[in-house]
């Protein structure tokens, strides 16, 4: 699990080394944002913690405590002199700031389908670790299959009806994902989550060109890191509401055969309310705007911010 990864990392290492070309960078004169990396990081954690202990007292507390902690961290980074997270870049760029709202929807709606299926097919379907994760390959292969695809595609069509197209893909296919039973099978299941696939390399792409596109190149490392942290929050929020439903149907009993009916019950509900997720995301996904009209030009994953836009920012 920790090995594959780690030999992954070196050969991204060696072609980042090898491929990409040198850039410069502007001095950076700034002051480090202490405090608002610490309030900021303090609050993550909290929502974290209170989210994993939900729907005890003290999870609710610690998510209360957490959101109250990351309104004074947009508090305080407005007021910065330096701020380690510009929130110009939400107020002032639509396009920055829906598509990574549509990010964290998305992640929302997704990360947990995994989870979801893999006892499903071992507690319900009967199938072994082995074979369940042989079947949920589907999902990635596709996605990877297709993501390059998309990223081409997203250089020559508007990227917000490119990622649009595939999170309502996604909706489809978390909609019928909805019905699961008993019965369902295998060829079905292998259909949908290479329909899910689609949806995600159509969205995951594009998207992130999207949000690397709409700012200069200064904050590209802002732009990078706050999807980052957008996925993650989104993943966090996916396996919550996932784990809810869990506490809420079953209770603290373990899935055996007497609660087989219960599990499948909390299953559904978890894909209908990713669904309901899904569509919503398509709605934020939509409501960026054109990337174009901002006056980008983006050819081939490389943005140019309009002339315009970099004297109105000086």
């Amino acid at each position: 699990m920790f090995a594959v990864p780690a030999v992954l990392g070196v050969a991204v290492i060696v072609l980042v080394i090898m491929r990409i070309p040198d850039e410069w960078v502007v001095p950076r004169t700034a002051r480090f944002d202490l405090l608002g990396s610490v309030i900021y990081a303090l609050a993550l954690v909290a929502v974290m913690a209170g989210v994993s202990t939900l729907p005890r007292a003290v999870g609710a507390v610690l998510v209360v405590a957490g959101l109250a902690g990351l309104a004074a961290f947009v508090w305080w980074e407005l007021r910065a002199a330096d701020p380690v997270l510009n929130m110009d870049l939400f107020r002032r760029n639509r396009v920055f700031a829906f598509s990574n709202l549509a990010a964290v929807i998305s992640y929302s709606a997704t990360f947990a389908v995994g989870f979801l299926l893999s006892l499903y097919l071992q507690y319900i379907k009967g199938f072994t670790v082995e074979t369940a994760g042989f079947i949920l390959v589907a999902q990635p292969a596709v996605q990877a299959l297709f993501s390059p695809f998309a990223g081409r595609l997203s250089d020559r069509v508007e990227p917000r009806v490119v990622a649009s197209t595939g999170m309502g893909l996604t909706a489809v296919g978390l909609f019928f994902f909805a019905w699961l039973g008993d019965g369902t099978s295998v060829v079905f299941i292998l259909l949908i989550l290479g329909l899910l696939g689609f949806g995600f390399a159509l969205f995951s792409s594009p998207n992130t060109n999207t949000i690397m596109s709409s700012v200069e190149a200064r904050y590209l490392g802002v732009a990078s890191a706050t999807l980052g942290t957008m996925r993650l929050m989104g993943q966090m929020l996916s396996m919550a509401i996932a784990m809810l439903l869990f506490a809420v149907i079953l209770g603290s009993a373990r899935v055996t055969p007497a609660v087989h009916a219960e599990f499948v019950t909390a299953v559904r509900v978890a894909f209908v309310i990713f669904t309901a997720l899904c569509i919503v995301g398509v709605l934020a996904s939509l409501a960026r705007g054109r990337l174009r009209d901002r006056g980008i030009a983006v050819t081939e994953g490389v943005d140019v911010t309009a002339a315009g836009d970099r004297a109105a920012e000086r």
